[in-house]
């Protein structure tokens, strides 16, 4: 296949992966919907940068440390778990702020984003898999960096155009309407996801 065809496919994989539901999304939805889109923006960042690292874990061949047999699964999960448990009391504390002045600060949430994807003990593995079938018989020594390229500046267009997004008049009058079940609703899943985290 044409190098040009398999980045293109490779992009449009990646898309669909990078919108499939977990603790990314999930967090960066909640954010976007509560503290607007410059808050949503800055924290796309912080996982783009995460992103960048697993990236390079999987591109280097450091996938296997996150498989069953790795003796630091159990570890990776441990922190995971809790950072999302974590994050799900945040969410669910902060049920009843309404006003500006209860919203963290807008550089806190580049650091939520960052940490929020580095501790996802799958992002490598599932970088790995997905990166594999294109690494194999590539032509050109410079396709590892142009497959992370992909990863992280797509992660960080799409993720920000999807926090401006959400910007828009009629979510965020639904938001505002349904705020306290739908911050709950962010809390069940964040928790359901510590939960499926520890439990895998």
């Amino acid at each position: 296949m044409n190098e040009v065809l398999e980045l293109l496919l490779f992009a449009g994989i990646m898309a669909v992966a990078q919108f499939s539901p977990g603790p990314d999304m999930i967090l960066l939805t909640r954010t976007s919907l509560r503290d607007g889109g410059r808050a949503g923006a800055i924290m796309a960042c912080g996982i783009a940068s995460g992103l960048a690292v697993h990236a390079a874990i999987a591109l280097g061949g450091g996938g296997y440390i996150f498989t069953h047999d790795s003796p630091l699964l159990p570890y990776a999960k441990i922190a995971a778990s809790a950072y999302l448990l974590y994050l799900a009391w945040q969410v669910f504390r902060s049920d009843l702020a309404t006003t500006p002045e209860n919203s963290p600060a807008v550089h806190h949430h580049y650091w939520r984003g960052l940490m929020c994807n580095l501790l996802n003990p799958k992002a490598a593995l599932v970088l790995t898999s997905i990166c594999a079938p294109f690494l194999q018989g590539a032509t050109s020594a410079s396709r590892p960096y142009a497959l992370g390229a992909i990863i992280v500046g797509q992660g960080a267009v799409l993720w920000i155009l999807w926090a401006y997004l959400l910007q828009a008049k009629s979510i965020r009058q639904g938001y505002e309407r349904g705020r306290l079940w739908i911050n709950r609703s962010f809390a069940f899943l964040l928790l359901l996801l510590a939960t499926m985290v520890w439990l895998r």
